[in-house]
């Protein structure tokens, strides 16, 4: 990164995180000389197995979809964040297959990750070192007693081990890769319980007994810290909880358990509004972190570990946010990043994750009268609940659907016709740097029946691509209003906003049968405030946005993306939306404000506009209406979106 970053990196600090990000550097040019040898360990035995029968409660559809997805990694088939791949019989576990880079080897802390030039797309090297797709054959094994599976998982094991000594490679750098991966060996090795070899495999094998002391020794020296303790640090100590809880085999195994759990409850708190929102305002984070402390907690139970009632406490607001501001199809909403992380997988392709986090959810706290209904199963969820305690904890949870989470900033606007929209009035984003957020300040993400017709575009990258990652983060790239063309917040790098839009919510009422209405403002303009009123009236299906500028003379863009399963037929200002759902066509009629000159436009380049991000590493076209002006002389900008009729 340039000096100018680490500048701009430096001022988002305190003194505090200063001081201990000064004493990281010294222990890492300490460790760079030497690297100590682990405690030696004899009697180690593995005792947080599943109870018997657990994996005969998983329902036939989920593991019909798990060993399919099992069989697929076995002809080395897999896809990580877009990329095909067919190499994983036997992985380079250091090579880049989107570049065709091989990252360096050397002193971990000295690999320049972030370079793509250098390391080639680093999440496409770290992924499969997640060892997620392990957990996959691991819990194929632990169903149909297959023994290819489990001797594949040991056979990647061994070699990952073998080409990635602790504090070499690319492997070493991030406290998040440690520890989710801490996190799949230890469901690894209770999935492998059956198999003969699996004793053999981890606690009887010096070589695994050595690489799990050290992901611990790391992940004890090397807490994110200060502004860059949001997700990350969850899995950090999520990771090490369990593996201290699992594999508690050494020395420092007791202390690195308490540590960690006091760690754990922490910052879960610290990330998590009151309301059970994720405070990165990120959704996918959220779903990370609840899976994360998921996990933690059956560790704790399976190891008879207390914990905090605040660890349950928290994770149950969270499930209960979740079954709140979903969709009818069971979809969040698509707000700030998304990389597709996860913390533990055991299922197939195909399997909704957000399901599984409800199905979990209900198994684990008990569903609300007003939870959506989920449907299908999942293999997560009962092995989950065989390890978590039942337990009531003292608080008292919605009597209905919540609708406006004040803390975060989020309203949820329901109609007829299964009408969802959800309006941006919070925070920009968590912690100093924001890392996670994106510059859409009073935002609206509108779907109708579960089909993104305003859409918020999503992520794509991180690294690597600096003009699609700009884009993606930018005010132009979501639905809300820029003026003369700058963000809302000011970015400073890639992971780093050095400053931050101040929003406001001025009114959110969602009670009325026939209205609901929301208001907001923010002041990321200087010299000028936007201020956005929303109103979806039930009667007539449509949805009324009125954009209001104060301050001096400004050029405008208005900015709406529509999903890319919606076809528009722009006219003037009014353009015709039509797509398929279900085999049903459907209709919608956006009538733009007339003040402006609009314009569609998609699939360009440069620079970008007009494009979706289903996912990491994935992008389509799409259509995005831009209309250019002035705020000269008008007193709003009038938006009506109305379903059902082309009028």
């Amino acid at each position: 990164m340039s000096a100018g970053w680490y500048l701009r990196r430096l001022s988002r600090m305190g003194p505090r995180e200063i001081g201990g990000r000064a004493g990281d550097a010294v222990r890492r040019r300490r460790w760079r000389s030497s690297v100590p040898d682990s405690p030696a360990v004899s009697g180690a035995r593995f005792t947080a197995v599943l109870p018997a029968g657990t994996t005969a409660a998983v329902p036939p559809d989920a593991a019909k979809r798990l060993i399919a997805e099992a069989d697929r990694l076995m002809a080395g088939h897999a896809e990580f964040f877009g990329v095909v791949r067919d190499d994983l019989v036997d992985p380079d576990w250091c090579h880049d297959p989107k570049t065709g880079r091989r990252a360096p080897w050397g002193y971990a802390f000295d690999v320049p990750y972030r370079s793509e030039d250098t390391v080639g797309d680093i999440k496409q090297i770290w992924e499969p070192s997640r060892h997620q797709y392990l957990t996959v054959l691991a819990a194929a094994y632990a169903i149909t007693g297959d023994e290819r599976y489990a001797e594949r998982v040991a056979e990647h094991l061994r070699s990952w081990w073998a080409a990635n000594a602790p504090l070499r490679g690319v492997h070493w750098i991030s406290g998040i890769e440690l520890g989710i991966r801490l996190l799949s060996w230890v469901w690894i090795r209770r999935l492998l319980e059956g198999w003969p070899g699996a004793a053999g495999l981890f606690e009887d094998n010096p070589v695994a007994l050595d690489q799990i002391w050290h992901h611990q020794r790391w992940l004890a020296a090397f807490p994110s810290r200060g502004s860059s303790a949001n997700n990350h640090v969850i899995a950090e100590a999520a990771g090490q909880f369990a593996a201290a809880c699992a594999f508690d085999w050494f020395p420092s195994s007791a202390r690195w358990r308490a540590d960690a759990l006091r760690s754990l409850e922490r910052h879960l708190r610290a990330n998590t509004f009151g309301s059970g929102l994720n405070r990165e305002l990120a959704t996918e984070y959220h779903g990370l972190v609840l899976e994360l402390g998921l996990a933690a907690v059956a560790e704790a139970d399976a190891a008879g570990v207390p914990v905090p009632a605040t660890v349950r406490l928290v994770l149950l607001r969270m499930t209960d946010a979740l079954a709140a501001v979903v969709d009818n199809r069971l979809r969040p909403p698509r707000q700030g990043d998304a990389d597709d992380g996860h913390g533990l997988i055991v299922d197939g392709t195909g399997t909704d994750r957000w399901a599984s986090l409800l199905a979990t959810g209900d198994a684990v706290f008990g569903r609300l009268a007003w939870w959506p209904e989920v449907t299908g199963g999942d293999v997560r969820t009962p092995l989950l609940a065989a390890l978590i305690r039942p337990g009531a904890i003292e608080v008292t949870r919605p009597a209905s659907r919540p609708a406006h989470f004040a803390d975060a900033g989020m309203t949820v606007l329901r109609g007829p016709e299964e009408i969802w929209c959800r309006c941006d009035g919070g925070p920009h984003g968590f912690l100093s740097i924001a890392a996670h957020a994106h510059a859409d300040a009073l935002s609206v993400e509108v779907r109708h029946d579960g089909v993104d017709v305003l859409a918020d575009p999503g992520t794509y990258c991180y690294h690597g691509q600096p003009e699609w990652r700009r884009y993606f983060r930018s005010t132009l790239g979501h639905n809300t209003l820029q003026l003369d063309g700058d963000d809302q917040s000011v970015s400073g790098g890639p992971f780093l906003w050095t400053r931050h839009a101040r929003s406001r919510v001025l009114a959110a009422d969602t009670s009325g049968e026939n209205m609901a209405r929301w208001c907001a403002e923010h002041d990321g303009y200087q010299g000028s405030v936007h201020r956005r009123q929303v109103e979806l009236t039930a009667p007539s299906r449509e949805l009324r946005i009125v954009d209001e500028v104060s301050g001096p003379s400004r050029a405008v863009r208005l900015a709406f993306h529509l999903g890319p399963a919606i076809t528009a037929e722009l006219v003037g200002n009014r353009a015709v939306l039509t797509w398929t759902r279900d085999g049903e066509e459907r209709s919608a009629v956006l009538d733009l404000p007339g003040q402006l000159s609009w314009r569609a436009h998609r699939g360009e380049s440069d620079p970008p506009l007009g494009w979706y991000s289903a996912g990491f590493g994935r992008k389509e076209p799409a259509t995005t209406l831009v209309g250019t002006g002035s705020t000269d002389g008008t007193e709003g900008f009038v938006t009506v979106l109305g379903f059902g009729s082309q009028g």
